[in-house]
């Protein structure tokens, strides 16, 4: 496999000027001044910033969603759940493209700031949703739905840090975006669980009607951090725009072809094989994670007899140590990309996420401990995409029973319960490991290889379809897991993300000489093989 090292074509006693002896139109200097460059990443810094808001916006709530529903609207059931779940990235999906074209034309202040404005918005309306007299949980939907619209920034964020950075700076530039997203998203929990303190009670603020409890402190925390957002966005925060060799541009967006003839060039020469290419790679990414994350407490509950409590508290607990692992990660390979290359790091993450879930497949003959009990209370319903979404998040919390034991083990309803083997605790940890690993790594080196495909033309809109196919893939990767483990166990539905990702391997191998930077690619810099 080819070992890839980029070097400027151009050295250091290359002329100023290009042989005719005229400038460059779409620069305004060739070299950036101090102030230019401490400008530019601040205003970066800004975006990291906005990153990790919006994680912890997202993160801070999520898995209070369902107590809280049952507060504010006694109709509300299980199945609903999943449409309350599924509207933030919903809301992301339709977002993304949108705040995308807007920021490949307009100042991107103007859609940071729009979108940070409609989170703050929504983030006071799921507060408010105990106030109307019925269909309470349609404004929770209407809320979490606006919530993820808003999120659908985060194509501009990675737009403009990726139009905001040379080749060189870019890798790590999107390993800090990526690390401040996965602190944002270890960090959300964590506030959550201290806004338990305050109580389901909590206090009321009568003139305006407002409740500050454990289910709405939270929100009201995340709106707070979208209005310093908004602040620093304006006080700090500047459109700086550079090419691939860190030469700052005239223009920040498209303009007029007499004024940018490079973003037409541009656009005209982007390798579409191999933009859809990396779009699908990163589907398959975001989809295996959200797979994983989604089946972490069934599994356990299944194979190894846990309670409800003891498997949302230990996984938990896996799952923060994986967010600390992915930010050591997201680090590494800051490092490791400027001696292997980001597609070499690509290849060998999605091998490592490979062996992860071969590990994850039963083996052996010990079966787990059936469920023989409570067998119509835990069925699970299979009505499609409702039914499907709900059937990890009915676990998630401690629902009210009748019964003082709560049953546990493999349910009986599961047919392949008798016959499946048991998949061990020392094989779930390992492959926890590796995955928490692979996920990361190709999470970082996808964007950033997908950046440097598209060149130094502006990103937005197609940074918002690249999200956007992120969002689809945490709908339906949730959906497939749930129909596919519930039917016929564990053990199909890892062999069918192996399936997947051999797949995924098959096509990076294809594509692997077509992911490379714009400038590479029409000699601007030269890529050398070691």
């Amino acid at each position: 496999m080819a070992v890839a090292h980029i070097d400027l074509v151009e050295g250091l006693e290359a002329p100023l000027l290009p042989p005719n002896g005229e400038s460059d139109r779409s620069h305004d200097d060739t070299m950036e001044t101090l102030q230019d460059y401490n400008s530019r990443w601040r205003s970066i810094r800004i975006m990291y910033l906005t990153m990790f808001f919006s994680s912890v916006g997202f993160s801070i709530v999520i898995m209070s969603i369902w107590p809280y529903l049952q507060q504010v609207d006694k109709t509300a059931d299980a199945s609903f759940l999943g449409w309350i779940i599924a509207a933030y990235s919903i809301g992301q999906m339709i977002a993304s493209p949108f705040f995308g074209v807007w920021s490949n034309y307009r100042p991107r202040r103007e859609p940071l700031v729009v979108s940070t404005s409609i989170s703050v918005a929504a983030n006071c309306l799921y507060a408010y949703v105990h106030l109307p007299a019925s269909h309470n949980k349609y404004y929770m939907v209407v809320a979490r739905a606006l919530v993820g619209f808003g999120a659908g920034n985060v194509a501009v964020v990675r737009s403009y840090v990726a139009g905001a950075t040379s080749l060189t700076e870019r890798t790590g530039a999107m390993a800090n975006t990526s690390a401040c997203q996965a602190v944002g998203f270890i960090l959300g929990p964590v506030l959550q669980t201290l806004f338990t303190l305050i109580g389901e009670k909590g206090v009321t603020w009568k003139i305006i009607k407002l409740q500050v409890n454990m289910y709405t402190a939270p929100v009201l925390f995340g709106a707070l951090l979208g209005i310093i957002n908004i602040v620093l966005i304006f006080a700090v925060f500047r459109e700086h725009r550079v090419d691939d060799a860190g030469r700052p541009y005239r223009s920040i967006n498209f303009e007029t072809e007499e004024n940018d003839e490079t973003g037409e060039d541009s656009q005209e020469s982007i390798d579409l094989v191999a933009v859809v290419s990396a779009n699908i790679l990163f589907f398959v990414i975001l989809f295996i994670f959200a797979v994983f994350e989604t089946i972490a407490t069934p599994l356990t509950m299944d194979m190894y007899s846990w309670t409800r409590k003891q498997a949302v508290f230990i996984n938990g607990l896996i799952l923060g140590a994986i967010g600390i692992e992915s930010v050591f990660a997201f680090l590494g390979v800051k490092i490791l990309s400027k001696k292997t290359g980001e597609r070499a790091i690509l290849y060998g993450g999605l091998v490592i996420i490979l062996i992860g879930f071969f590990i994850l497949l039963p083996w052996g003959n010990k079966l787990p401990n059936i469920q023989w009990e409570e067998i119509k209370n835990n069925s699970v319903t299979t009505t499609a995409f409702t039914g499907s979404l709900t059937s990890f998040w009915r676990v998630q919390m401690p629902l009210p029973s009748n019964n003082s034991t709560e049953a546990t083990g493999c349910p009986i309803v599961q047919s392949w319960c008798l016959h499946t083997p048991v998949i061990y605790l020392g094989q779930y940890i390992t492959a926890d490991v590796l995955i928490g690993l692979g996920y990361p790594v190709c999470n970082v080196m996808s964007y950033t290889l997908y950046s440097k495909i598209l060149g130094p033309r502006p990103q937005g809109i197609y940074m918002g379809w690249l999200t956007a196919c992120g969002s689809g893939a945490r709908i339906l990767g949730p959906v497939f897991v749930s129909q596919l483990y519930t039917h016929l166990g564990p053990r199909w539905a890892f062999s069918l993300i192996c399936g997947i990702v051999v797949l995924s391997l098959l096509l990076l191998e294809v594509v692997y000489k077509r992911l490379v930077a714009f400038s590479v690619r029409y000699g601007r810099l030269q890529e050398q093989s070691c």
